[in-house]
């Protein structure tokens, strides 16, 4: 399928997953998430005051790309990436609740494709990731927090009640997880991966040894809490 290449394409397939993954597909609670955060950051970036302009803009293709491509080559059961392992070979499970395959697919996406797409996005720019980019980068933290904020609420309650579902407590698996530490932590891993662009073995080996990492978090995300009978 081919890449989305303007914001409203991206939201254009978010929006089509949404509508055609069922519920008892995990990834769907994952996109839900995305999608809404999505179309927050997109109403509120043109009203920002952005050091470099287009870069967020810029940014959210390379970053919903990445999830694209993971998603459509899980549908191939293929797996480039250890990241999102966890969350595709586990998205059929009942005993997993919608808030932690969210949370898992977060996981995947912000601490392994955000910094590679921040690397892909200054190089296609003709830029570095500077002060400038750090700087819008950083200006929609706080809206990101608040709409992970308030889709973690409607999951762990409402959700739940649409679907006539109970589960044990997750508030230890979900009080681990910090979207806007996340995003702090993935901006300097990108400037990681900058500095090593002159040892491609070594930047190869940064990139490989931070997958397999998420991909062991992402595992622990989706530890069944399903109630038993």
């Amino acid at each position: 399928m081919a890449h989305p290449t303007t914001v409203a394409e991206v939201l254009a397939r978010l929006e089509e997953l949404d509508k055609t993954l069922p519920d008892t597909d995990g990834v769907k609670w994952f996109n839900k998430l995305y999608l809404e955060v999505t179309q927050q950051v997109a109403q509120s970036a043109p009203t920002l005051e952005q050091d470099a302009p287009g870069f967020l803009e810029a940014l959210d293709v390379f970053f919903g790309n990445r999830y694209f491509d993971a998603f459509d080559a899980a549908a191939k059961n293929q797996y480039p990436y250890h990241a999102w392992k966890p969350l595709f070979k586990a998205r059929k499970n009942p005993d997993i609740a919608p808030i932690q395959f969210a949370l898992a697919g977060m996981n995947a996406h912000i601490n392994h494709d955000l910094a590679i797409g921040v690397c892909d996005t200054c190089k296609s720019r003709g830029e570095k990731p500077g002060d400038p980019e750090h700087h819008d980068y950083n200006s929609v933290n706080s809206l990101i927090g608040k709409v992970e904020k308030q889709m973690k609420t409607w999951m762990m309650t409402g959700l739940l009640k649409e679907l006539d579902k109970e589960f044990n407590p997750v508030d230890d698996i979900v009080a681990v997880w910090n979207v806007e530490r996340a995003r702090d932590a993935a901006w300097i891993r990108a400037q990681v991966i900058w500095s090593l662009r002159a040892s491609a073995t070594l930047q190869k080996a940064y990139e490989d040894m931070n997958d397999r990492a998420v991909g062991f978090a992402g595992g622990a995300l989706l530890t069944p809490v399903g109630l038993l009978d």
